[in-house]
């Protein structure tokens, strides 16, 4: 018997989504038949006639679903505190659960616990503005889906409170392989 989520849906509306793994923009008429596969980090990754395809989480209604309660909830009470904190310093550890929230929509752990965030620093820019830069890399070069999976990062960095600009850089140098996944990911994915 199939799980709600693995029962096909019809699209109450049109939605533009990005195809996976090419990153390539896809629209999908109303009434388009999916499965969703994957719904983590506020997307939705589903199967369509064209293959696997990313939906935003902003699009869930089309889905007949609802955005998270906790996502939305997080959300607003990032923007809230924000706009209280302006001039002060991110929190490092805010910074890092916001992107444990990104996700390769093919894979079901996200990029912290992949080992695809090298590096995360947080900057004082000229105009004293703080200035996120992190180093990322993706699971194959080739990935199509990597500008999509940097913005989606860039995004929610950009919620921390007392950050106020944010840079995601694919790197390319280590090349990324299993041994950077972390215990929680092996876990996840089975390889322990």
């Amino acid at each position: 018997m199939q799980s709600e989520d693995q029962q096909p849906r019809s699209l109450t509306r049109e939605v533009e989504a990005v195809q996976i793994p090419s990153g390539e923009p896809l629209h999908l008429p109303a009434l388009s038949t999916v499965h969703i596969t994957q719904q983590l980090g506020g997307s939705y990754t589903v199967m369509t006639e064209f293959g696997l395809a990313r939906i935003d989480g902003r699009d869930a209604d089309a889905l007949g679903q609802d955005i998270a309660a906790e996502q939305a909830e997080a959300e607003e009470a990032a923007k809230a505190s924000k706009s209280e904190s302006s001039g002060e310093s991110p929190d490092e550890e805010a910074i890092w659960q916001q992107l444990r929230n990104v996700y390769d929509p093919e894979i079901p752990v996200n990029i912290v616990d992949l080992g695809l965030v090298y590096s995360m620093v947080v900057e004082e820019t000229e105009n004293s503005a703080n200035k996120v830069v992190v180093q990322m890399t993706l699971t194959a070069p080739g990935c199509g889906m990597g500008p999509a999976i940097a913005e989606d990062a860039r995004g929610k960095v950009l919620l921390v409170p007392g950050v106020d600009e944010a840079e995601v850089n694919l790197v390319w140098e280590p090349a990324w392989d299993q041994s950077m996944i972390s215990e929680e990911g092996r876990m996840v994915l089975g390889l322990v």
